[in-house]
């Protein structure tokens, strides 16, 4: 090649409008057939691939299933191994008696002969103490009040309650019963 000259290129296809139209031929199937020789060898050979295909894949799919088997196994052992491990630790603690000495004195509530012990209720810390539920919806809320105390306390102030007087009307006789609660007006 010389220097001013390009590589040589591929050919540029002309576009599909220009290409000459090839005529569609129908395909005869038992010509293709009748083309494709088969050898004894190549029947065996195809005989011992689909036989394999069979022996194998239940092999694979069992070996699969194992390794996963083992997989979670080893998983369960790794577990049970801290496991083992949490409770030596535990054991150890148990072992030492000023361990056991706090244990007591927290869970048991013990105390040595002679001392004291205070209990102290509501000493959570602000953050800690529970907050008041907002209400459930707008129509639905929760009382403030006990409703039987407040129930008792209507009852009480009703049986309790002076007779309300009113100023005579024209023309409408006094009706207000004279004397004191709980007796009858008199006759007269």
């Amino acid at each position: 090649m010389t220097e001013g000259t390009a590589p040589p290129s591929r050919t540029r296809r002309p576009p599909r409008s220009e290409r000459p139209v090839r005529e569609r031929r129908q395909v005869d199937v038992r010509e293709w057939l009748g083309g494709i020789r088969l050898s004894g060898f190549m029947v065996i050979m195809l005989g011992l691939v689909v036989l394999a295909a069979f022996v194998l894949v239940p092999t694979i799919g069992t070996y699969v299933d194992q390794r996963q088997q083992i997989a979670a196994l080893a998983a369960s052992v790794q577990l049970s191994k801290d496991q083992v491990e949490d409770l030596e630790a535990q054991r150890e603690r148990w072992r030492d008696p000023a361990y056991i000495t706090t244990q007591a004195r927290e869970r048991l509530y013990y105390v040595k002969p002679g001392e004291v012990v205070y209990l102290v209720d509501n000493d959570l810390t602000a953050a800690r103490v529970p907050q008041e539920q907002g209400p459930v919806s707008d129509k639905v809320q929760e009382t403030k009040t006990d409703w039987m105390t407040q129930l008792v306390r209507s009852v009480t102030e009703a049986g309790l309650a002076q007779t309300v007087t009113t100023t005579p009307s024209i023309g409408v006789p006094d009706q207000t019963p004279t004397g004191t609660p709980g007796q009858t007006p008199a006759a007269g």
